[in-house]
C-alpha cells in the first residue's frame, strides 16, 4: 500500500544504478531525483509559496486550545512553578528533537505520513496510518469546540452578556450564584449553567443522549464551511489565510494581560502561577502531564508536521523553523498562563475566595470561568467578543492542519484513482470535510459532552502515547541516527549537532518509553467533572476509539511480514531495511570535484 511495501527488479536496480553513477557527473536537479525515486506525488506537488507561510502554518498548528486552557491547569494543578521543570525538560529532551525528526522526514521525502514512515520502516508503516487516523478522530470533535466559540461570539453581542444572571429561563433559580460558588457545593454560578443548560442542554450522563442541539448543528455546519474555504485549495490558501489566523490571536492575549494585571489580585493569581510546591516533582504524574501537554501542544505523532513539511522546498531550514515553533509554542503557554492566572486571581478577590477555589478543569476554563469574568470586567461587549473571536482562530490553525493530514495522504495513496472519480481536487476536500462533519454529529447531541470527554482522554492521552512510542522507534532505533544523519545533511548542508543526535538515540527513546510505562501503571478512567463516572460500556467503547488508531501497527506490520519472501528471519529483516538506503557505491566519499554536489551521492531510494 504504500512506497516501503513495493518492489524492484533486477533489471530495475540497473537502470537505477546507471542512472545515479550517471548523476555524479552532472548538476543536482533535486525535485527531479525525487520525482523519479519517491513517486508522482512529489513530482506534482504543490510547495508553500513563502518559507513565512509554512512557519506560521507550522505555529498555528502548535499554537492552539490546549495552550489557553490545558497548559494554565496542568501548571495549576502540578504545583504551579514545579510543573516548568519537568515541562522545559521534556521540551527540550523530546519535543524539540522529535519535531525536527518529522520535520526532516516530511521534508526529504515529500510525502505525507503514511507513505513517509513506509519508507523510512517498512515494518511500522502503520504507525503512518495510525496518525492520519488519530488526527481524522481528533479533528472530528476538535470543530466542536469551535462551534461552541461561534455560539459564545454569537451572544456576546448582547446589551447585558446572557451568562451574566440568574434571572434566565434556562437558570435552576434555587442553586444558582451570580458569582463563583466557592466552597458552597449546592450552588453552580451564572455561568456555568448558561454551559451546561443553554449551551449543552447537557443529560445525566452518556448512556441518555437526549436529542440532537439543532443550533449547535447549523453552528457546526457553519464551522466546517470555514474549515473548507480555508483549505480547498491546498497549501496555497491555507497559507495565506494563516497570516491572520496565526498572528491575530497574540494581538488579544497581549491586550487581554495588559487589561488584567491592573485589576485587583491580578498578582495573587500570576503569583499562584509561579509559586512552585516542591513535593510535586516527586509524583510521576506531574512528569506524565508535562511530557504529554509537551507531545499533544507541539503535535508530535499527529502526522500534521510531516505532512505540511512535505510541502517545503528540498533545501528549507527546517532547523531553524524547528526552533522558532517549538519556542513560540511555549512562549504562548507561558503568556497564556499568565493572563489566564491574573483573570483567576482578579475572580478570587472580586468574590473573596482562595485562587484554587477558582479554575475549572477541561474546557470549562475556558467557556465557564473567562465568560464570568468578562460579566465583572469593563467594556465586557468588547472584550468578550475578541476573546472568543481568538479563540476560533487558535482553534482553526490547528483543524486546518488535521484536515490536511487526510486530504494529504488521500493523494498521495489513491491520487489518480480518486481524481478520475472527484475531478477535482477541491472535491477530495469536500469529501473530508463533509466525513468529518457526520462523525460530529454525536457531539452536539444534549448528551454530547460525556462523547466528546470519553474520545477526547482515549484518543488525545491513550492513543498519542502509543503512536509516539512506535513513530520514535521506528525513526531513532531501526532508520537508525547514521541515516537521520546524512538525510539531514544532504538537505541543510551539515549533519545534526550532538545534541540532536544524543536525543535521538538515547534521551526521547527512553523517556517515550518510560511515559508509556507510567501512563499504563497509572492508568484512570475517563471521567467527567468531579462526579460523573462513566459506565463500563463506555469505557469498553473508550478503548475501542483508541485501537481504531493502534491496530493500525501490528497489520502493518503483519502484512509487511506475510509480503515479504523467505524465511521469517529474511522476512523481518527485509521489513526492516528501509527503501531510502545508502549508496554501497558511492558512499560519502573523502574527496569530491568541486563540480560534483555532495548531496548526490548520499542517498539512493527504490523506485516504484
Amino acid at each position: 500500500m504504500g512506497v516501503g511495501s513495493e518492489k524492484t527488479s533486477s533489471t530495475t536496480k540497473g537502470v537505477y544504478k546507471e542512472e545515479t553513477d550517471n548523476a555524479l557527473k552532472a548538476p543536482l536537479n533535486v525535485d527531479a531525483m525525487l520525482s523519479k525515486k519517491v513517486g508522482h506525488a512529489t513530482a506534482e506537488r504543490a510547495t508553500w509559496g513563502r518559507r513565512l507561510e509554512f512557519v506560521l502554518a507550522s505555529v498555528g498548528y502548535a499554537v492552539g486550545l490546549g495552550n489557553v486552557w490545558r497548559f494554565p491547569y496542568l501548571c495549576y494543578r502540578s504545583g504551579g512553578g514545579a510543573f516548568l521543570i519537568p515541562y522545559f525538560l521534556m521540551l527540550f529532551l523530546c519535543g524539540i528533537p522529535l519535531l525536527f525528526m518529522e520535520f526532516a522526514i516530511g521534508q526529504y521525502t515529500r510525502l505525507g505520513p503514511v507513505h513517509a514512515l513506509a519508507t523510512i520502516c517498512p515494518l511500522f508503516k502503520g504507525v503512518g496510518i495510525a496518525t492520519v487516523v488519530i488526527s481524522f478522530v481528533l479533528c472530528t470533535y476538535y470543530n466542536v469546540l469551535m462551534s461552541w466559540a461561534l455560539y459564545y461570539f454569537f451572544n456576546s453581542f448582547r446589551a447585558i452578556l446572557p451568562w451574566q444572571s440568574c434571572n434566565n429561563t434556562w437558570n435552576a433559580v434555587g442553586n444558582c450564584s451570580s458569582g463563583f460558588p466557592g466552597n458552597a457545593t449546592h450552588l453552580q454560578s451564572a455561568s456555568q449553567q448558561y454551559f451546561d443548560h443553554r449551551l449543552l442542554e447537557i443529560t445525566n450522563g452518556i448512556e441518555d443522549a437526549g436529542g440532537l442541539r439543532w443550533e449547535l448543528f447549523g453552528i457546526l455546519i457553519l464551522a466546517w464551511v470555514i474549515v473548507y474555504l480555508c483549505i480547498f485549495k491546498g497549501v496555497k490558501s491555507t497559507g495565506k489565510v494563516v497570516y491572520f489566523t496565526a498572528t491575530f490571536p497574540y494581538f488579544i492575549l497581549f491586550a487581554l494581560l495588559i487589561n488584567n494585571v491592573q485589576l485587583p489580585g491580578a498578582k495573587n493569581g500570576m503569583f499562584y502561577f509561579l509559586k512552585p510546591k516542591w513535593s510535586k516533582l516527586l509524583e510521576v504524574q506531574v512528569w506524565v502531564n508535562a511530557a504529554a501537554q509537551v507531545f499533544n501542544s507541539i503535535g508530535i505523532g499527529f502526522g500534521s508536521m510531516i505532512s505540511m513539511a512535505s510541502y517545503n522546498k528540498f533545501n528549507n531550514n527546517i532547523l531553524r523553523d524547528t526552533l522558532i515553533v517549538s519556542l513560540a509554542n511555549s512562549a504562548t503557554s507561558i503568556l497564556a498562563g499568565f493572563v489566564i492566572f491574573s483573570a483567576i486571581g482578579y475572580m478570587a478577590h472580586i468574590h473573596n475566595l482562595p485562587v484554587d477555589n477558582i479554575a475549572t478543569d477541561g474546557p470549562g476554563l475556558v467557556f465557564v470561568v473567562y465568560p464570568e469574568v468578562f460579566s465583572t470586567m469593563p467594556l465586557p461587549q468588547l472584550w468578550a467578543p475578541l476573546f472568543f473571536f481568538m479563540l476560533l482562530c487558535l482553534g482553526l490553525d490547528s483543524q486546518f492542519a488535521m484536515v490536511e493530514v487526510a486530504v494529504t495522504s488521500i493523494i498521495d495513496s489513491f491520487g489518480p484513482k480518486v481524481l478520475r472519480v472527484l475531478k477535482r481536487q477541491e472535491v477530495i476536500v469536500l469529501a473530508v470535510c463533509v466525513m468529518g462533519f457526520l462523525l460530529g454529529i454525536p457531539h452536539i447531541t444534549k448528551g454530547g459532552m460525556y462523547v466528546f470527554q470519553l474520545m477526547d482522554h482515549y484518543t488525545a492521552v491513550v492513543s498519542l502515547m502509543f503512536l509516539s512510542f512506535f513513530e520514535v522507534i521506528a525513526v531513532c532505533w531501526v532508520f537508525g541516527l547514521r541515516r537521520m544523519t546524512i538525510m539531514i545533511k544532504r538537505m541543510l548542508g551539515k549533519a545534526p549537532n550532538i545534541y540532536f543526535r544524543s536525543c535521538w538515540m538515547v534521551f526521547s527513546p527512553v523517556l517515550v518509553l518510560c511515559i508509556l510505562i507510567s501512563s499504563i501503571i497509572q492508568y484512570t478512567p475517563a471521567r467527567y467533572g468531579k462526579s460523573y463516572t462513566y459506565p463500563v460500556w463506555a469505557e469498553v467503547v473508550g478503548w475501542g476509539i483508541s485501537l481504531v488508531s493502534i491496530v493500525w501497527i501490528p497489520l502493518g506490520a503483519l502484512q509487511e511480514i506475510c509480503t515479504n519472501k523467505g524465511s521469517l528471519l529474511q522476512r523481518i529483516k527485509t521489513a526492516v531495511t528501509p527503501t531510502i538506503e545508502l549508496d554501497p557505491v558511492n558512499h560519502l566519499p573523502a574527496e569530491q570535484s568541486e563540480d560534483t554536489p555532495e548531496s548526490v551521492s548520499l542517498f539512493i531510494i527504490t523506485p516504484l
